[in-house]
């Protein structure tokens, strides 16, 4: 604007032949400043009227530049050094100018970029003056009369691109957006802080589609910094159904303190508590360096603060307990002798850690049963019952279903355990208690925590007994496949010989008749 004014006050103090002789150089400058537009750009124009390399776009500069400046002086004309502004204000054209673009400060889009291309000379003849004057109605003449186009501005409204249904309306390009995986991120953090909202729904639909356990960990960091709580719950459900896959990943480790308790504290983690409390001890270690102190055990507890509380410990095997956390030295000493009476001593003693199990199953409980027939009179006296089987497919095993006393009603002490039976590692164990009613029929024993079993591995069930004779079972099948009602999936159990003291138990006799499992 500083520079229209400075213009103006010249056309009051200066002729016009001192001007065109002599400062043409200077307005163009000048003027070339107002013809910005809205963020930075330059406003739209008339390519007639705004082309150097026509004759028709300087004339139309001149015409523009006598309504700003020349109609101080109207009495100038070609006798005065006006020359070619002189004949287009006598032109008739030129009291109705053609369409022009005008810009903030008022200056004619055009004017600024021809002036320089606009020949002026105080010692002009007549006969150029002439001619200028013949250029000037021949350029101006044939294009239409219209009143000239001015660019409103408004105070710009708050998210305004909301209002909008297609990104082509937001000053963008088109509404096809080419999102990679090495760009996505950065993609939604443009798309947000400058709110367009149709880019960011792109982004996160892409995300959902890529959406994997060895990246659920990073995009769930992400959802959360970016408020994006339905791909943060699509990151969680993928880490419930894949947790150990998920835990693995190297990204893991990068994630920040709140995301890891918020998986930590969920009840539905598909994964053992002794993985979790290895994975956990892997992020300490990390952001211990990440903070510049030494991965001690001390270090470790420190930094994981109170996602610490969040594990299980309960929930472990003692032979899993003692092997890990009891000697990391992240628990301290009083920790670690309430939790080894807590897995020794009934009735179990209060801890200070959650004890209720994680449960990441889903959709509807199945069960198999291995007998044909019930028989009387099966002994106990301290050995375990054991069967070894294998699945076709990968469930999760969550009980068994045992036979009760033949005496009437009758409790039950009982442990039950899955073992691994290459390793002869205990993956999953409860010492409980049941009661029956002295029937024949099966009474559940289920585990704190469901078990995974994978398939074409071996296992062994096992469950130790203490009260008085029960029901057995006969007529045992090798081979059981249940099939899914609503699916028709089916899930195939091979039974097979336990080597070892077994109690007798065996695939046609004996105890465990029952498998409760999830698919």
């Amino acid at each position: 604007m500083r520079c229209c004014v400075c213009l103006f006050q010249q056309s009051l103090q200066c002729s016009p032949s001192k001007m065109a002789a002599g400062e043409s150089n200077s307005r163009s400058s000048c003027l070339n400043l107002s013809n910005s537009g809205p963020l930075g750009n330059a406003p739209p124009s008339n390519s007639a009227h705004s082309s150097p390399a026509s004759n028709r776009g300087a004339v139309g500069a001149a015409g523009g530049m006598n309504r700003s400046a020349g109609n101080s002086n109207p009495q100038s004309g070609p006798e005065n050094g006006g020359g070619a502004e002189s004949a287009v204000r006598s032109t008739p054209s030129a009291q109705n100018p053609p369409r022009q673009s005008v810009g903030p400060s008022g200056a004619t889009s055009g004017a600024a970029s021809n002036m320089t291309a606009t020949p002026s000379s105080s010692s002009s003849s007549s006969a150029s003056t002439a001619s200028s004057s013949a250029d000037a109605s021949a350029a101006v003449a044939p294009l239409p009369s219209s009143p000239a186009s001015v660019l409103v501005y408004r105070e710009p409204v708050y998210n305004w691109q909301a209002t909008k249904s297609t990104v082509k309306e937001r000053f963008l390009y088109s509404d096809e957006v080419q999102i990679g995986p090495e760009t996505v991120m950065t993609t939604l953090y443009t798309a947000k802080k400058y709110a367009v909202p149709a880019l960011e729904a792109h982004c996160v639909e892409f995300l959902k589609k890529n959406l994997r356990a060895d990246n659920a960990f990073m995009l769930l960091t992400q959802a959360r910094l970016f408020d994006e709580p339905q791909l943060a719950s699509l990151c969680l459900e993928n880490i419930d159904k894949n947790t150990a896959d998920a835990l693995a990943a190297e990204g893991f480790t990068d994630i920040d303190l709140d995301t890891l308790m918020a998986v930590l504290e969920r009840d539905t983690l598909g994964v053992r508590e002794i993985r979790l409390f290895g994975a956990a001890t892997r992020w300490a270690e990390a952001e211990a360096q990440r903070q510049q102190l030494q991965p001690t055990p001390e270090n470790k507890r420190r930094v994981l603060g109170k996602a610490l509380s969040l594990i299980r410990f309960p929930l472990m095997t003692i032979e899993e307990f003692a092997a890990g956390p009891a000697q990391s030295g992240i628990l301290t000493d009083r920790e670690v002798v309430s939790l080894f009476l807590h897995f020794t001593v009934n009735p179990k003693p209060h801890v200070e850690f959650i004890d209720r199990p994680r449960c990441c199953l889903r959709g509807k409980e199945c069960s198999i049963t291995r007998f044909s027939q019930v028989e009387s009179r099966w002994g106990y006296s301290g050995t375990s019952d054991r069967i070894r089987f294998s699945v076709n497919r990968r469930i999760f095993v969550v009980g068994f279903g045992l036979y009760g006393s033949i005496h009437g009603p009758t409790d039950y002490q009982v442990n039950i355990q899955i073992i691994h039976t290459d390793s002869n590692t205990v993956l999953g164990q409860n010492d409980t208690g049941f009661s029956c009613d002295g029937t024949a029929s099966t009474f559940r024993v289920m585990f704190k925590e469901p078990v995974e079993i994978l398939p074409s591995v071996n296992y062994i069930a096992c469950a130790t007994l203490k009260g008085p004779d029960s029901h057995y079972g006969t007529k045992g099948m090798r081979k059981v496949t249940h099939e899914a009602p609503a699916t028709g999936t089916k899930t195939c159990f091979t039974f097979c010989y336990a080597a070892g003291n077994n109690n007798g138990t065996s695939v046609e006799d004996g105890q465990i008749p029952e498998v409760i499992f999830y698919t």
